[in-house]
């Protein structure tokens, strides 16, 4: 079995960029990776090293949902880009597009959101995302295509 240090080593970065763009806020992917890690660690149940990825992405967003069903509003999204080597003209660019695209994802389902994160950020194979969502591949199939097509659509205004 493979350490909960080994783990994280491996997996945080991509544990906290799938949060950070399925929350939208800096500081709740922060909570939700650290929150992730610690419930791997405090579990008896061991873990299939084949899956590790997608049993971590399904803490986290188990997590995510449910601090949205106990909030009553969801948070401001923070405008925070930070890029040291561009100028400022760049890196306000960046700010604005990352912006765009962050608020693009927000206005997706939920599901959706998850399965174009999963695939587009981390190359997660569609089998894979429909185990963690509980849908088929067909289901995973058609909420990845709508999901690009909506994205789209909402940039393209």
């Amino acid at each position: 079995m493979t350490g909960v240090a080994e783990l994280y080593e491996k997996y945080a970065a991509s544990v906290f960029r799938f949060a950070l763009y399925l929350s939208g806020d800096r500081a709740l992917a922060e909570d939700l990776t650290s929150e992730t890690f610690v419930r791997v660690w405090t579990s008896a149940a061991p873990i299939r090293m084949a899956t590790v990825k997608g049993y971590l992405f399904t803490i986290a967003r188990h997590l995510y949902l449910h601090g949205l069903r106990n909030q009553a509003s969801h948070v401001v999204l923070e405008d925070d880009l930070p890029d040291s080597g561009a100028s400022p003209y760049q890196r306000a660019a960046a700010k604005d597009e990352f912006s765009r695209v962050r608020k693009s994802l927000m206005q997706l389902p939920e599901v959706d959101r998850t399965a174009l994160l999963m695939r587009a950020l981390d190359e997660m194979p569609y089998e894979e995302i429909a185990r963690v969502l509980g849908i088929s591949l067909a289901s995973v199939k058609v909420k990845i295509h709508r999901a690009r097509v909506a994205l789209g659509r909402i940039r393209g205004q």
